[in-house]
């Protein structure tokens, strides 16, 4: 049940003393920084309107027309999940409703040191405008040239995000929670990230910043049974152990020739992978494990509560109602985790590291406020007003009984 952690208190000590130099320094923080962890020298950290419009002729065109795939998918997905305003009357005389407003400023962190990660930026971007959010920062690592890569950037300009920076890890985080020079304050940071990201977006909470949820390295679990295809499941395992060392993938079955399959397909497949020393990493941290039935493996899988659940299993629709803690869950043989990672239309920012117990993945709720509304007319008043002093009282709050006590006289006086 354990995921890799580094050493807690030594991170949080690292990332307070790059956000107190980053809130004295501002942008001349960011740089020693991306200096230090990058090795990359800026000059400037905006990126400026020539790169992103070039940035459409560097991507070809078969990955442009995958990438607007996706963001027609993402879109639709997202869109449906526009609230409609239902007006309730609470008691006769009393209407109460509730109304979505935009969160103004949000910022985006896009991974891109070991992958460039393009598809995140489809997967914030296009529900943060589709909620309406008046300015919408994206930053994301550079490479060593200090040069975004240029799917990202054609992403980014595709879902309609305002300004671009090339910062990335702590730095990065550090800069939208104050504000510098170059880069705006904003008031929600989302994106996942790796262990140091994650404890910087947990520090902004700090400084009156707001964050989707603590996203960490990505995890995968699978539970297959006996009919399940194990080249399929042992290529959905790497996909996941490839994202870096730090990633975990478990895989439970009721079956150990089914294990034991899987495991050699593992083997075979990770020989023909570019990232197979990252995934070997990934794999040390990470388990297969026999239990006696797919309902125990359901009861551990809600346990681990992890960011991606696969069920490769014959009845998956029999073990839905059972599933109480998951990031995304995909079903069935031919629902592979990479598929929504990128184009069905489900949002692949997720928690991670259990906290699918208690988060749930980003959604076009996560880019809004959500306010609440009532009128009260006199008849309303003089349903409710009567139970509203007798709880003022008992609670000892004589004023609150008083607002009450004062309208309901003029109400009863005509």
């Amino acid at each position: 049940m354990q995921r890799p952690k580094v050493d807690q208190e030594e991170l949080f000590k690292q990332v307070n003393m790059i956000f107190d130099e980053i809130q004295q320094n501002g942008d001349l923080a960011v740089k020693k920084y991306s200096h230090f962890f990058d090795r990359v020298d800026l000059e400037t950290l905006l990126v400026d309107e020539q790169a992103i419009q070039d940035a459409a002729d560097k991507v070809g065109k078969a990955l442009q027309e995958a990438i607007k795939l996706a963001k027609r998918n993402i879109e639709a997905f997202h869109t449906e999940q526009l609230e409609i305003k239902k007006m309730v009357e609470t008691t006769p005389g009393i209407h109460c409703w509730r109304e979505s407003r935009a969160i103004e400023r949000v910022g985006i962190y896009v991974p891109g040191g070991t992958a460039p990660l393009f598809s995140t930026v489809l997967m914030l971007g296009v529900p943060a405008a589709i909620a309406g959010c008046r300015e919408i920062v994206l930053c994301t690592p550079p490479n060593p040239e200090g040069k975004v890569h240029p799917a990202i950037l054609f992403a980014a300009e595709l879902a309609g995000i305002s300004r671009i920076y090339a910062v990335g890890g702590i730095q990065a985080i550090g800069a939208m929670t104050f504000g510098t020079e170059s880069i705006p304050k904003v008031d929600k940071i989302f994106g996942p990230g790796n262990q140091y990201v994650t404890a910087a977006k947990q520090v902004a909470q700090n400084f009156d910043v707001a964050i989707d949820m603590p996203a960490g390295p990505s995890e995968l679990l699978v539970i297959a049974d006996q009919t399940s295809n194990a080249a399929y499941v042992a290529a959905d395992l790497l996909s996941q152990a490839e994202h870096g060392p730090d990633s975990q993938v478990i895989l439970l079955s009721d079956n150990n020739d089914i294990i034991n399959a899987i495991n050699q397909e593992i083997q075979q497949q990770i020989k023909t992978l570019p990232r197979k020393e990252v995934a070997a990493q990934s794999l040390e941290n990470s388990s297969a494990i026999l239990l006696n039935s797919i309902e125990e493996c359901v009861s551990f899988s809600n346990q681990y509560a992890p960011e991606h659940l696969i069920l490769a299993v014959q009845d998956y629709e029999h073990f839905i109602p059972g599933i109480s803690s998951a990031g995304s869950v995909f079903l069935g043989n031919y629902s592979c985790e990479s598929a929504g990672d990128y184009a069905t239309g489900t949002n692949h920012t997720l928690p991670t590291n259990g906290f699918a117990r208690n988060y749930s993945g980003v959604s076009l709720d996560s880019f809004v406020k959500k306010i609440t509304f009532q009128h009260v007319s006199s008849e309303g008043l003089k349903r409710i007003g009567p139970a509203v002093e007798i709880m003022a009282e008992a609670e000892q709050l004589m004023a609150h009984k008083n607002a009450v006590s004062l309208r309901l006289r003029d109400v009863n006086d005509g």
